[in-house]
Order: structure tokens, then sequence, then C-alpha cells
């Protein structure tokens, strides 16, 4: 009797590919796998097929011959580590091939077990079986560190100014200001079709004792009437990174309402190419003179700036938002995208927003895209823009200009 996969969590629809040149080893393993409770196997015999393959079946683990014509499974193992992307995709490698010098070139290349043909039937499920619980709890580490991060990120702006008195803090922001404001990150946004990156997002970031996060300090800003002038300073730092970006590249700059409102350019010049430049608006922040702002973009729009509306999604707002004001740009915020290829839930929203942004001829960002099958999830849903640790982690500039497509 062979030991059943369905009973761990998550293993009823795993994805396992065999990869294997003799059709009958394919065949059996097929077999062997699905009546251990695996409900998606898929077998190739052309190792040829691999790169189609891993993403159309985007497995969670693969079963690999060494040994095949056309490509060996060698080469399939750099091929594999490409597609995985330093996320944890186990291999296991059936193979008649037991010489020590091919077991360590495969663990070089990436293999993580080994399974010598001809094969126990019982062997193999229990090795499939530890891999893919690994695999989960590895997926389960991942989703349970963003979380963390989430609820970190909550506590830190709650935390604002409840120790410190109200000079102190000033001092501190205006010491930032002082030395120069916040230093800049940038994080790619990409287009998921080619993997082309269309522009980045500018992401302020504080080296300054207390180390805390950017919304920490840009809310004890506005607790003592420095907000608009450190948005501002984080503003024109950014837009001054913009001639280093390739010349068809957007930069995005984070504003809030009360700094669109405001008179804030005039210190940067007439040399701005504002057409390159996308306004983000974040969705949490409360708008209470729509029109207003409608006024204040417009004279942004005339220069050829765009407009995007973040987080969208997140909180009560963002419909009004995208409704009033007609967003070049709708950001889908990090929440629905995590874990959007395994709630129905969040596919169908994010479906209702694709047709939306189509209509009012908009264009839909994923933000926070983590995993590859939220990535590929996305894509077949027809969201063809996206930005996230997957994609790219937020660097300075000279390092993420050099890598154009991901």
């Amino acid at each position: 009797m062979t030991a059943g996969l369905n009973r761990l969590p998550g293993f009823d629809d795993a994805r396992i590919l065999v990869v294997d040149d003799n059709i009958a080893n394919t065949s059996l393993l097929d077999q062997v796998l699905t009546r251990a409770g695996l409900g998606s196997v898929a077998v190739c015999n052309d190792s040829r097929e691999i790169t189609t393959l891993l993403l159309d079946c985007r497995p969670d683990m693969i079963l690999l011959d060494l040994h095949m014509p056309h490509v060996d499974g060698f080469e399939l193992l750099k091929v594999i580590n490409r597609h995985a992307a330093g996320e944890f995709l186990p291999v296991l490698v059936v193979t008649a091939d037991t010489g020590r010098e091919a077991v360590h070139r495969a663990l070089q290349l990436g293999a993580h077990d080994f399974l010598t043909k001809p094969f126990d039937v019982t062997e193999v499920t229990l090795r499939v079986r530890n891999l893919l619980r690994t695999r989960w709890t590895y997926l389960e580490l991942r989703r349970e560190r963003s979380r963390l991060q989430d609820h970190l990120d909550v506590l830190d702006v709650n935390s604002v100014g409840t120790e410190d008195s109200w000079d102190v803090r000033r001092a501190r922001i205006e010491k930032v200001m002082t030395l120069g404001g916040p230093r800049m990150l940038f994080q790619p946004v990409v287009d998921l079709r080619d993997g082309r990156t269309i522009g980045y997002e500018a992401l302020a970031r504080f080296d300054d004792e207390p180390i805390r996060g950017p919304n920490h300090w840009f809310a004890e800003a506005e607790e003592v009437g420095l907000g608009r002038e450190l948005e501002v300073q984080a503003a024109q730092t950014a837009l001054s990174h913009l001639p280093r970006l390739a010349s068809d590249q957007l930069l995005g700059i984070n504003l809030s309402p009360a700094t669109i409102l405001a008179d804030w350019r005039a210190g940067l010049g007439s040399d701005v190419p504002w057409e390159r430049v996308v306004v983000e608006l974040t969705e949490h922040v409360v708008i209470e003179d729509y029109q207003a702002i409608q006024r204040a973009l417009e004279s942004f729009r005339e220069l050829g700036a765009m407009l995007s509306v973040d987080d969208t999604g997140a909180g009560f707002a963002s419909l009004r938002h995208i409704l009033d004001l007609a967003p070049d740009y709708v950001k889908l915020d990090i929440s629905l995208c995590r874990g959007i290829d395994r709630d129905p839930a969040r596919r169908a929203l994010a479906s209702a927003l694709v047709a939306f942004t189509l209509e009012t001829n908009s264009v839909l960002v994923a933000e926070g895209v983590e995993e590859p099958e939220e990535r590929a999830t996305l894509k077949e849903l027809g969201v063809n823009f996206a930005q996230g640790y997957l994609l790219g982690r937020p660097a300075p500039l000279p390092e993420v200009h050099r890598s154009k497509k991901v």
C-alpha cells in the first residue's frame, strides 16, 4: 500500500512534472502519483519542450531523468533554476546512473534528492511527499513573512509620536531635511508579456535613528507641520534621477493630496520631462475636495504628466478616486494580489478591474507580486504590468537600470 499524499495540506492540488524520454517510465510514475492522491501530473518525453511546460504547468515539483537525447538532465537543471528565480522548486532525480560524478554534478546544479531506477513505488511516493511538504512549508513561511511585515508596518505608523515630545520630533525631521532628506530606491514596473522594465516607482528610505519604516517618518513629519516639505524634498530627489533612466522609461513619484494642491514645482526648473512622470496618489488618503484636486492635476496633465491611483481595493476610497480622477494607471493592491492563484474571489475582482480599465482607457498594474504562481495567474487574467519582489526589489538606480528584463 502506498503512502497517500492528499493527507497533507495543499497536496491534493500540487502540480508534478515528470521528465523522461522513456514513455514507460513516465506512464508508470503518472499512475503511481495519481493513485497516491495527486490531482495534476504532467509528463514530458521530449526534453526540448521543458521551457514551455514549465510556464504552462507551473509545477510544484519535478521528477527528472538525467540521460536523455536532445537536452540532458544536467542542462535541464540549469533551465529549471532560471525558471525558479530563487524560489524553492524541488527536483527529484530519477536515474539509473548513481555514479559519484553524476550525483555530485546534479547536486551542484540544484537537484534536491535522488531515486534509483528501477524504483520502488512506496519510496517514490514517500520522497515526493517529503519534498512537497518542504515546499509547502517554504511557501507558508514566505506568506507568513509578508503578513508579519504588513503587521509591523501598521504598528510602525500607529506608534508615531507616542514617546517623544513635539519639539524632539520636529527637530528630528528638520535634521533629516537639512541632511538632504530621504535617500531614494527604485522598484521596477515590468511588462509581464516580455519581461521589459517600463519604468520605476521611487520609494523613500530613511537611515537616521530611530530605525523605522518610511510611513512612520512621513506621518511624524505631518504631525509636526513638515509633512508637505518632507514629501516635496523626496519627490524632488526622485525626479533628479530621471535622466539616468532609459528615454522610454517612466518614473512614479508618490504625492499626497495636500502636496498636489501646493505649488511645489517652483524649484524644479523647466527641464523636467513631465511626459515620463507618473504622479502616484495613495488610495488610503482621504480627499475632501475632489474638484480642487482635479484642477491641480490638470496643471500636471497639461505638462504631460500622468496619474496613478495606488492601493486599489485596500479601502473604501479606491473606486471614488478612480471614478472622479480618471487616472492613467490603476494599481491593484498587494492584499488582492497575494494568493490570487488560490483565491477565486481575488481572481474575480482582478478580472472585473481588467475589464473596467479597458473600458476607461487606463492601465492596471499589480502590486506586491512575490510568487511565480501569482505572476502567471495575473498574466492569464489580462493584467499585463506588475511590480513586486519577484520582479525586482527596491534598489539604487544604477543597479536596477542595468537590468531591463525580468
